[in-house]
């Protein structure tokens, strides 16, 4: 038994592919597991990866900066901005990313922004095997 999986953002469909399962991190609930028949359900996500099991047994990791992931028995959409498959990571958009957001933080140790964005660069970072200091 398997379920459609789409990710889309508001200019285009990243992915889309049957599956078996998919994971994910929702913002105060911890990880989630989708199997197919899994009862609706709509939560926020945190950025983080998700992971999809493909209908052949293939495993395809998504680095995801929030957003909000769907689910009814046939059907999970994670909806987000920009989600970027494992492969596809810029190593050094990331660290770009990574010292702009450094240096936002140490002007303002607080900023919200800064803080997401340092997130979304080590979790690139880290996805892509290369840690944020290498």
């Amino acid at each position: 038994m398997a379920f459609t999986i789409e990710f889309v953002s508001p200019e285009n469909i990243l992915y889309s592919g049957e599956g078996t399962m998919v994971t994910a991190r929702t913002r105060g609930g911890g990880d989630i597991a989708f199997l197919p028949g899994h009862e609706p359900f709509i939560g926020s996500l945190q950025t983080g990866e998700v992971k999809v099991t493909e209908t052949g047994g293939d495993m395809k990791s998504f680095a995801v900066r929030g957003g909000f992931v769907s689910v009814t028995g046939e059907k999970v959409t994670v909806l987000s901005d920009l989600a970027v498959p494992v492969g596809d990571i810029d190593v050094a958009a990331a660290r770009s990313d990574l010292a702009a957001a450094e240096s936002a933080l140490a002007a303002d140790e607080l900023d919200p922004f800064a803080t997401a964005d340092k997130k979304w660069a080590e979790l690139r970072l880290t996805m892509s095997g290369t840690t944020p200091d290498s």
